[in-house]
């Protein structure tokens, strides 16, 4: 995707069907922004600790180990509307 083309937008139901389970995308939602985790071996089977992918993870990540700076690691592939 060039820089100029503008991300897809994606519904909550439509996040929520990458989740590892329903699809091989494991997709989830910080800020606005979706990202691809299917790389990450933390993520294998859609879950990671207590987080599920598909979801929105931006009220979660205040109690998380680490910083947001944790998805720069992967790409985004939309925006969540």
């Amino acid at each position: 995707m060039s820089p100029e083309t503008p991300l897809p937008a994606y519904t909550r139901s439509q996040l929520a069907l990458r989740n590892g389970q329903d699809r091989d995308e494991i997709w989830c939602a910080y800020n606005g922004l979706i990202y691809d985790l299917s790389t990450s071996r933390l993520w294998r089977n859609g879950h990671h600790y207590e987080h599920w992918a598909g979801q929105d993870l931006t009220d979660e990540l205040v109690d998380a180990p680490h910083t947001n700076s944790v998805f720069g690691r992967f790409p985004v592939v939309g925006t969540l509307r």
